[in-house]
């Protein structure tokens, strides 16, 4: 049974702040860092941690908790620094990223890093595993919420298409997708992104993806019976 009896968020603003994510995430070194890709998603996922999910170091095992899902997962310099600010992991384990022996892999390893859900790296499946979950929390009676942060460009995969349409037919309100837009997207989609859930049966809100009050709201916003998407535009990918 679980013994979350209120939602408990991180609230890191004692231990570290916005400002020192960047720092952090140079202690990071190699070849292999997909800076730009990682740097997309450091104010979705700092507003995330901070703001909105419902789990701590202490609790990320209960079945109540919220999950969060990094579908994006080639680019993980930033959400190794956030769970490293948030107390999941140490911090000195961002001066071993990429090394033979550490848990800090360029793609995230659910069985050695602390508080990831699912090991990623390979697009297309973060979506449809997130569904899955959602159905899981929802057939347990858990009131947590499942979220999963994909790119832009991961929706070109088939799998996701199906992900969308059954998340929107079944009214899986237990499900917030965040993709952040930095139009990396070979083709994009007529009418826009949020197009392509809206006509689905999703909410949707398009934002700055570097504005915090804006995604706290977006990804706050109750609204039973839909699945909820938010849109998390910033620059161009170069």
């Amino acid at each position: 049974m679980s013994t979350m009896t209120e939602p408990i968020r991180i609230g890191v603003a004692d231990r570290y702040r916005y400002e020192d994510l960047r720092a952090l995430m140079t202690r990071m070194t190699g070849d292999e860092k997909h800076a730009a890709s990682a740097t997309s998603t450091l104010d979705v996922l700092w507003v995330l941690y901070d703001r909105v999910l419902c789990v701590t170091p202490s609790t990320m095992d209960d079945p109540d908790r919220d999950r969060f899902l990094l579908s994006k997962g080639h680019g993980p310099m930033a959400y190794y620094a956030v769970l490293a600010a948030t107390g999941f992991i140490p911090v000195e384990w961002l001066d071993t990223f990429g090394q033979l022996d550490s848990p800090l892999g360029y793609h995230p390893d659910r069985v050695l890093v602390p508080g990831v859900e699912i090991s990623s790296g390979s697009l297309g499946h973060g979506l449809p595993i997130a569904v899955g979950v959602t159905l899981g929390q929802r057939s347990q009676g858990s009131r947590g919420r499942t979220y999963v942060l994909v790119g832009d460009a991961e929706l070109d995969e088939g799998s996701n298409h199906e992900a969308i349409a059954y998340a929107g037919a079944t009214g899986l309100d237990g499900l917030t997708a965040i993709v952040v837009d930095n139009q990396s997207a070979t083709h994009g989609w007529p009418g826009g992104i949020a197009a392509q859930f809206s006509v689905n049966g999703w909410s949707t809100a398009t934002v700055d993806g570097r504005d915090h009050e804006a995604l706290e709201a977006a990804l706050t916003k109750p609204l039973p019976g839909r699945p909820h998407v938010v849109v998390a535009v910033v620059e161009p990918k170069e």
